[in-house]
């Protein structure tokens, strides 16, 4: 149906916008302005519209809103691989957070890829070329390109999440990696331990780099010498964590000079290489310490619980879709482009002094 131009058309078997503006007493137009730009209507009427479509089971055509201004309403996001990250929930829970958020402004997510092949690219490139999303958040390190065709052409807000590409003229919002592992580090150097085992991401990636820097940061803070920490791992990506553990523990029982803490860069990396050096009897932490980063609710019910840097991502993904709708909305005020969200330590019981 169609009333007037303000109003868009409905196709659906429930109830209708007009059936919404009956109950709450006020014109269709009106509802269509409190679903569609919710700032454009007085306080007292938008409770009333909402009161009176939560009664009805209304849900918006949010389709049809898009067509009726002439522009979508969906944004894009852009995983670095597929949804499976064992325990360290990162990608899901930055999921949730930005589709909350976009939800609140009216917005849909799509999910763009589940893996980072040429086809997937291309369908990325046809959706933003094809105007079929408003903007895109990003949570990898390379913009899709295929064809002499590139994401950063279209002319789409774009926004970097977790990993920082401020340089590259992205808005990011990031967590404060480096410092997060240099106060880690630190505060194992303080509790006497003088050798230790970094469990390592892929080499060269972002956060490896990051947190790997943080970890030389602290020990040269200390006076202490770069050789005072191995490195495992560095072969595999970060969704192969618990693989990365496993290994990490065969490394650790071929060391003649064993550490006395261990830095894992993934909460699944810091569990598996727990479980497995703990079956050769050693105790945590009374052998050997260990902390990780992720801040996955699981870490809280291993045995002991896992000491953890606990990442921001609720906060991340609402300041990411805050950068996204500012550009979308041509905000007049320039984006901060690297925008930093605190990472919080969570001490648990996997550390102790040295024996």
């Amino acid at each position: 149906m169609k009333n007037n131009k303000d109003v868009p058309v409905e196709e659906q078997s429930g109830p209708l916008m007009a059936d919404v503006a009956r109950l709450a007493g006020v014109a269709i137009s009106t509802v269509s302005r409190a679903l569609a730009n919710p700032g454009r209507v007085n306080e007292k009427t938008r409770a009333k519209i909402d009161a009176a479509a939560k009664q009805l089971g209304y849900t918006p055509n949010a389709m049809a809103r898009g067509l009726r201004v002439g522009k979508s309403n969906t944004i894009m996001i852009i995983l670095p691989g597929s949804l499976y990250y064992g325990v360290s929930q990162v990608i899901p829970q930055v999921l949730q957070s930005i589709n909350k958020t976009l939800l609140q402004n009216g917005y849909n997510l799509m999910i763009a890829n589940l893996g980072r092949d040429e086809a997937s690219e291309r369908h990325i490139l046809d959706l933003a070329f094809g105007g079929t999303v408003r903007g895109a958040i990003i949570l990898s390190s390379k913009l899709p390109e295929v064809d002499g065709r590139s994401l950063d052409s279209t002319g789409l807000p774009i926004v970097s999440m977790l990993l920082d590409m401020s340089d590259a003229g992205l808005p990011s919002v990031v967590t404060n990696d480096r410092e997060a592992m240099r106060e880690v580090t630190a505060n194992l150097i303080r509790l006497g331990h003088r050798r230790f085992l970094y469990l390592a991401g892929p080499e060269g990636n972002y956060h490896d780099v990051e947190r790997y820097g943080g970890v030389v940061e602290a020990l040269q803070e200390a006076r202490l010498s770069e050789s005072a920490v191995v490195r495992s791992g560095g072969n595999l990506d970060y969704q192969q964590g618990f693989e990365i553990g496993v290994q990490a523990a065969k490394d650790f029982a071929d060391l003649p000079d064993k550490p006395t803490a261990v830095i894992a860069t993934s909460d699944d990396m810091a569990i598996s290489f727990m479980s497995r050096v703990q079956r050769i009897g050693l105790k945590i932490p009374d052998d050997l310490s260990i902390v990780s980063f992720d801040g996955s609710p699981v870490c809280a019910f291993c045995s002991p619980p896992l000491s953890t840097i606990e990442q921001p991502v609720e906060e991340m993904g609402q300041a990411a879709v805050a950068l996204l709708l500012a550009a979308i909305d041509r905000s007049e005020q320039k984006p901060e482009m690297r925008n930093v969200i605190r990472s919080r330590f969570i001490q648990r019981e996997s550390t102790t002094p040295p024996a």
